[in-house]
């Protein structure tokens, strides 16, 4: 019980539920402080979330679409679509993790070893709070 105590005092899961575009801003808020980042690191930070946005937001622009055309089919009955329009959601998907997970890397580079445990540590309280939802 004192564990679940500590760890809701020193995760985000002590906030309101939030769209998942504000609890992931009010997460990397929460990592950054804790780290404890120099000017040039959150400088450095922010060009590779900026790079990896970019990057990531034509994937995601056609994610939706493709959800869209998804619902449609279903709607519709269309079995012959709906295996196409998930196999192509699924490379897209995979595509934007790929795509993040190396922002992430460029992101634990940037870190000191000690900076390093930290962001490990607050990563895995939060996927014991949160679960998958906060990724």
């Amino acid at each position: 019980m004192a564990a679940a105590l500590a760890i809701a005092q020193t995760t985000p899961a002590t906030v309101a539920p939030a769209a998942p575009a504000t609890l992931k801003a009010h997460l990397q808020r929460q990592l950054i402080k804790a780290l404890d980042l120099t000017a040039a690191q959150k400088q450095q930070a922010r060009t590779i979330l900026q790079a990896t946005r970019q990057q990531v937001q034509p994937l995601a622009a056609q994610l939706k679409q493709d959800r869209q055309t998804l619902s449609a089919a279903i709607q519709a009955g269309d079995t012959a679509k709906i295996p196409q329009i998930s196999t192509a959601m699924g490379i897209l998907q995979g595509q934007v993790l790929a795509i993040r997970s190396a922002g992430k890397a460029q992101f634990y580079a940037l870190l000191t070893p000690d900076q390093k445990t930290k962001a490990v540590e607050f990563e895995q309280k939060t996927h014991e709070v949160l679960g998958a939802k906060g990724e």
